[in-house]
């Protein structure tokens, strides 16, 4: 049996990647991803991401995650299973002292958290969105340096330019 943050998770990247109108279509999707799950069941997950529904581009309303209105949606997209294969961490850049990291739809709170957690030296402090961390650097400290300490929360970090 998946565990109940694996189905939360593919229920992220499931309302991230399709335009789902209803419970019942994502309970299929969800069966698709091997989940098995009352309409209860679902509901609760739903109101725990605080999941809403929102006017798509073409009128329909869809379900949203959080601070996004809309996604902007692929048309041939992963399974979420596919997607959860892989890090929520996309790129890092810097400028100065600041540095701002990109991740997947709904990984940034949960990676900034881990950063603040981990008291690095380096960072003074993370400011985060849905998919968008903003880091503050500490003066003096290299961007070889903020990337090693990072390395412990973000192992693929410097498989990244």
């Amino acid at each position: 049996m998946k565990s109940k943050n694996s189905r939360l998770d593919s229920i992220k990247m499931i309302i991230s990647s399709k335009e789902i109108g209803s419970q019942e279509e994502l309970l299929q999707e969800l069966a698709k991803e091997g989940f098995q799950l009352t309409q209860a069941t679902l509901s609760r997950d739903l109101k725990q991401l605080k999941v809403a529904k929102a006017a798509s581009m073409n009128g329909n309303y869809v379900y949203v995650l959080p601070n996004n209105t809309m996604y902007k949606r692929m048309t041939e997209p992963p399974s979420a299973s596919e997607m959860l294969r892989q890090p929520g961490f996309v790129s890092i850049e810097f400028s100065d002292n600041i540095a701002v990291i990109k991740t997947r739809p709904g990984y940034a709170s949960s990676l900034a958290y881990d950063i603040d957690n981990n008291h690095f030296h380096e960072i003074i402090g993370t400011i985060a969105g849905d998919d968008t961390i903003m880091l503050i650097v500490r003066e003096g400290c290299t961007r070889t340096s903020v990337k090693q300490a990072l390395a412990h929360v973000i192992p693929n970090i410097n498989l990244i330019k």
